[in-house]
């Protein structure tokens, strides 16, 4: 019986059969050894620290699939067991130190890199980091990925992709939450500020960007992606396969939160999201890369690939939800599930889109009706936009630490939050008048400009601006195949005109519904729930 169905059992286990159980599972996991010289003074160090001998046992057994590389055993203790454990005995406390297991895998210093970073991931899911775990957690990220780097063949070892997955995004949650402590410079204590001022390197920006190139460089993914990896031994390797894959998804999100939003769809240039590809192996990443590449059309103003983008991974979510049920992730899922929503609803707003599916409209008009109506009235509402831009967009962060000694009077800790929506709301505002004067073109064929200029109650030179405003922002650039920032520029509006003289001409855009479309969509998705079934 593996450590996975030992911990199955255990939650069907009373309080009282406890003892029992830890006796026979420290029987199952004990490691067949004499006591060597300096094994009394182990034992001490351990009775220091109080340690349930389920903890022990698990300690152990962990240890020796991670070194046998049982990647199955591995994921499923990573996946249910150490979670359960976790709900068990450390819901609001820590997880025994490094040093206090160490004696339990024989000093073995791989291993102990893997724990603590399961260790300070716990701290901040659970509790709150001190500054001195924010630096340790640093500390133990660089030791990790120094590792992997400075070898000139692949480390021996194996992990799960999630774990991986995990370990790339938790580095950048981090760096992102570092970011906003760094950043409250008022509720800092001295030596809190002192500490901060003597260590400019931990968690900067330079540094989380150069692991993360450097572990795509190293994995040579990209060569790999393009069709070849130049003999490299690291291509050939899972570990480091993986773990670049998932860099380029986090130097997509890191891109996105400093506001770069050209560069961020340039770092994932090479990954091809209109077909199923590695980032389908992790639920989490592959919402993750389609809820970041979405928000980066949105910020640069391609609202039809936006709108496509966030379809595409909201139906996805839509047809597996059931599945993810008992993921410990469930809760991210169905919050990042809302957010695509919101910024669905903002995409719609600015680019109304005749071939928006049907069932995505019904569930933005139950979710977001009353917000829709004033994004999208004659008279729009800016602050329903405010709304749901806050609700939705990532945590942004300034790239540069504040300045500690003398911040300025007017500093704001949310100031790289405000300059985004400040932003975004300007460009709302250019586009004000644009549903109004959408709404007059769709009542008529032929109309002249005169008379077009007195319904919105303007002259006729400004309502000519209007109109190429309105010609400017609808037409834009889509994307079609190849790398997400190439496209075509194409109309995103719902209707279409053109002006002649004195007289604007609209197009007639009452298409029929192409009834072939819907079926190569049900066909789809019946294939994809066959493969998910096998």
């Amino acid at each position: 019986m593996g450590m996975a169905d030992t911990m199955e059992l255990e939650d069907g286990i009373d309080v009282g059969d406890l003892p029992n159980f830890r006796f026979a599972a420290a029987t199952e996991f004990d490691v067949e050894q004499q006591p060597e010289e300096g094994a009394a003074q182990e034992t001490d160090e351990l009775a220091k620290y109080d340690m349930p001998d389920i903890i022990r046992s698990f300690v152990v057994y962990f240890q020796k699939c991670v070194s046998e590389r049982n990647v199955h055993e591995v994921y499923s203790i990573y996946e249910n067991s150490f979670n359960k454990l976790t709900d068990r005995y450390y819901k609001s406390s820590p997880w025994p130190p490094a040093d206090a297991i160490s004696p339990l895998v024989n000093g073995d210093q791989q291993f102990l890199l893997l724990y603590k970073e399961l260790y300070y991931r716990h701290i901040y899911s659970k509790l709150q980091p001190t500054l001195e775990q924010r630096m340790e957690s640093w500390a133990n990220y660089c030791d990790i990925f120094n590792l992997l780097l400075s070898v000139d063949a692949p480390v021996a070892l194996e992990l799960p992709n999630q774990w991986l997955w995990d370990m790339v995004d938790e580095f950048i949650y981090q760096f992102q939450a570092f970011c906003q402590f760094r950043s409250r410079v008022k509720a800092k204590t001295e030596e809190e500020l002192k500490a901060l001022k003597e260590a400019p390197q931990v968690w900067s920006t330079h540094k989380v960007l150069y692991y993360l190139h450097a572990l795509v460089a190293k994995s040579a993914i990209k060569q790999t992606l393009r069709g070849g990896a130049g003999g490299s031994p690291f291509a050939a390797s899972p570990l480091y396969q993986m773990l670049g894959y998932f860099s380029l998804i986090g130097l997509l999100r890191m891109h996105c939160l400093l506001a770069d939003y050209r560069l961020a769809l340039q770092a994932v240039g090479d990954i091809d999201f209109s077909s199923k590809g590695l980032f389908t192996r992790v639920t989490a990443c592959h919402i993750t890369a389609f809820y970041y590449v979405g928000w980066a059309y949105l910020m640069n103003r391609r609202y039809t690939d936006a709108i496509k983008t966030f379809s595409n991974i909201l139906f996805y979510i839509g047809r597996t939800k059931q599945y993810h049920t008992r993921s410990y992730q469930y809760e991210q899922i169905l919050k990042k599930n809302e957010q695509m929503y919101a910024l669905l609803a903002i995409a719609s707003s600015l680019a109304p889109q005749h071939q928006t599916d049907d069932h995505l409209v019904h569930t933005l008009r139950e979710k977001f009706a009353d917000r829709m109506s004033r994004m999208q009235s004659n008279n729009v509402d800016l602050s329903a936009y405010e709304e749901l831009f806050s609700f939705a967009c990532p945590k942004f962060v300034s790239p540069s630490p504040p300045n500690y000694d003398d911040p300025p009077a007017t500093y704001n800790p949310q100031e790289a939050y405000r300059l985004q929506l400040r932003l975004f709301l300007n460009e709302v505002q250019q586009q004000k008048q644009l549903p109004t004067i959408r709404a007059f073109l769709k009542l008529y064929t032929t109309i002249g400009i005169p008379k077009l200029a007195a319904l919105l109650e303007t002259d006729e030179a400004t309502f000519r601006e209007h109109l190429q405003c309105l010609k400017h922002k609808t037409h834009l650039l889509s994307w079609s195949s190849g790398e997400p920032l190439s496209g075509q520029r194409a109309s995103s509006s719902d209707i279409d005109f053109y002006v002649d003289a004195d007289m604007a001409h609209v197009a007639d855009f009452s298409t029929t519904r192409k009834h072939s479309e819907y079926f190569i969509k049900q066909i789809n998705k019946l294939e994809e729930i066959i493969c998910n079934l096998k």
